[in-house]
């Protein structure tokens, strides 16, 4: 039996799993993640009676392999397909239609968390929360890793494993690491060439309803302080009717000048931009509010494929938007159904 360990469990990691589990059954499969829940940066939250997705938006339909998957393999109770449309505005706050070039935006009633949840379910992974690895042993006369956790446990050992952090944290996993082999110094050379959008994110929760024709704004030049503006109202099961609440992207310029600074501070600037944007002063005074820093957001570079072909000579794969090479959650979970399929061809072999 193969025995794999992953690290970290958002939907490429997910994508894997799923994709060793269709393949082959001579597997098996362990994840460690270092937070309490499952989807990485697509992520859910609760409060009151409110869900809403506050990393990743929603996933497209720019793959058909993703979307047989999650309209055909994958449960669609509860799937929900956004029908309010994306506009567009510039640095001067200029709202224009026509921007929505996406044929399905998809969540689920109860948040994009669903995806990885829903993968994960159809496979016999065994994943333990709350844990966060800091350190790869390799043993080179075995030919195994073994995983570190930051509390010093070993796990392991395993035949193969999977990263599926974001590329900077993934770099810093294998600077920590006990693995001597010109291929590990390929790997965090390219990883060093990918650079991230950092995004920081207020949440606004209002006791009435806006009254508006589109379900986000999206800013096209760059150079406002927020980069988007989405309405949880307009997905199925979020919102209670009557209210609304607002998910507000900053631009990544704002987002790196404001990272560190009191997030109340940061809250109020938001509310008010967001207000003068939309025309509204009552958006200044939200009935609640949360928030969410996203240092390495969205990958703006995809990493070399031969740096990652020679490191999966050695039983290491990476899997992720980043390998991708595009931040969405479809190539994610592209990349990880292609890692699983191409891990099950090897044994076949």
């Amino acid at each position: 039996m193969k025995r794999i360990g992953i690290v970290g469990a958002g939907v490429g990691a997910a994508g894997a799993a799923f994709a060793l589990e269709e393949s082959t059954d001579d597997v098996s499969v362990t994840v460690l993640e270092k937070s309490g829940g499952l989807c990485g940066r697509a992520a859910t939250r609760r409060r009151d009676d409110i869900v809403y997705d506050y990393g990743a938006n929603y996933l497209k339909a720019d793959d058909e392999r993703v979307v047989e998957l999650v309209t055909e393999t994958l449960p669609t109770e509860g799937l929900v397909d956004i029908e309010e449309p994306v506009w567009t505005f510039d640095q001067d706050g200029a709202i224009e239609p026509g921007r929505d070039a996406d044929d399905h935006k998809w969540t689920y009633r109860r948040g994009l968390t669903q995806l990885a949840k829903r993968l994960f379910a159809r496979t016999d992974a065994t994943i333990h929360r709350e844990t966060r690895v800091e350190r790869l042993v390799r043993d080179d006369d075995a030919g195994t890793w073994t995983l570190e956790d930051d509390a010093g446990k070993p796990w392991g050992p395993y035949d193969i494993v999977l990263l599926n952090p974001p590329a900077p944290q993934t770099a810093t996993l294998l600077e920590s690491s006990s693995w001597e082999s010109d291929r590990r110094e390929s790997l965090l050379e390219a990883l060093a060439d990918v650079s991230y959008r950092c995004v920081w994110t207020g949440v606004f929760r209002y006791p009435f309803e806006l009254d508006v024709p589109y379900y986000a704004l999206v800013n096209t030049d760059k150079d406002h302080e927020i980069g988007w503006v989405s309405r949880e109202e307009c997905k199925s099961g979020h919102v209670p009717d009557g209210d609304s609440l607002l998910i507000v992207q900053a631009n990544h310029e704002w987002s790196v000048d404001n990272y560190d600074r009191d997030p109340e501070r940061n809250l109020a600037e938001l509310a008010a931009l967001t207000a003068g944007l939309l025309e509204d002063d009552r958006l200044t005074e939200p009935e609640w509010t949360d928030h969410q820093g996203w240092r390495y957001a969205i990958p703006e570079d995809g990493v070399s494929s031969g740096s990652l072909e020679r490191a999966e000579s050695e039983g290491l794969y990476c899997v992720g938007d980043w390998v991708a090479g595009e931040g969405r959650i479809h190539a994610a979970l592209r990349s990880g159904l292609e890692v699983g399929e191409r891990i099950a061809e090897g044994r076949r072999d």
